[in-house]
């Protein structure tokens, strides 16, 4: 169905953890701070600020979790315009259930 509005491709976090048992590319774009303090063990740190300059090395989904899902919509659109096949992480950390871990 065609819409007017672009609407922003997204999943759940229990999505994500399906997914998270195979290979996928994570990116976490929330401070290094916060990244630091607790992350998805299988997401790459890409704060907001520098996705404007990321590169994808591959042609597979990028998933993409913030603390609560505003700024990975706003990632996934930037990446979308660049031609990466980007979908946002619903209710980010905030939503998450499943393991993490601190430092980088």
């Amino acid at each position: 169905m065609l819409t007017l509005f672009k609407k922003t491709p997204s999943i759940s976090v229990s999505q994500l953890q399906e997914k998270l048992r195979s290979t996928v590319h994570l990116l976490d774009v929330r401070s290094s701070a916060e990244y630091q303090g607790e992350h998805i063990l299988q997401a790459e740190n890409l704060p907001l600020e520098r996705v404007e300059r990321f590169s994808a090395k591959t042609t597979e989904p990028i998933y993409v979790i913030c603390q609560s899902g505003m700024r990975s919509k706003k990632a996934v659109a930037i990446l979308r315009k660049k031609g990466i096949d980007a979908v946002n992480v619903r209710g980010g950390m905030n939503a998450w259930q499943g393991p993490v871990r601190g430092g980088k």
